[in-house]
């Protein structure tokens, strides 16, 4: 199980740096550069980093409070520290933040694929919370939600790889 929720991190932190929204024209260049300034500090081997980062990506989506990537992106920068410190004493608020954020980017008509896959990567990181509780309860919910998210973009990179990447995880986990 160590060995999964290794594998987990790695690939949480290598989607944190490839992970990418589409931006309307309209988003000031001002917010892309304090979007990036905040993800370039985060140091995936130091939890404290990521967590500076959601902060500063917080401050963002205040300015910018009509904006869809400051929200995806504390959404995903959520999940990505709930997945690697799956029992740290930030991950509950971090995950009902994520879930909220979420759920604003459902009311903003935020792209549909996008949603998708953070939800189901927040029910992948309850998984991985516990695996033997919620393995069960939440598995369909995490497929649902890769496969519309493919359904609706097929070149969803992050929702492939995270589906991929949750395969495996499962496959392991029934061997």
């Amino acid at each position: 199980m160590t060995f999964q929720i290794f594998k987990l991190r790695v690939l949480a932190i290598a989607l944190s740096m490839m992970a990418t929204i589409s931006v309307n024209a309209q988003e000031p260049a001002q917010m892309q550069a304090l979007i990036g300034q905040s993800l370039s500090k985060i140091n995936p081997s130091k939890p404290e980093t990521m967590l500076n980062s959601i902060a500063e990506l917080k401050r963002v989506d205040a300015m910018f409070p009509d904006s869809i990537q400051p929200k995806y992106q504390m959404a995903l920068q959520s999940l990505n520290f709930s997945v690697m410190n799956p029992h740290a004493e930030q991950t509950e608020n971090l995950l009902a933040d994520a879930e909220q954020t979420i759920n604003q980017l459902e009311q903003k008509d935020a792209n549909q694929s996008d949603i998708c896959t953070l939800r189901g990567f927040l029910y992948m990181v309850r998984i991985v919370q516990d695996p033997a509780q919620n393995g069960q309860r939440y598995y369909m919910n995490v497929m649902q939600n890769y496969e519309k998210a493919l359904k609706i973009n097929p070149d969803n990179q992050l929702a492939k790889q995270l589906q991929q990447k949750f395969m495996e995880g499962m496959k392991q986990a029934v061997q």
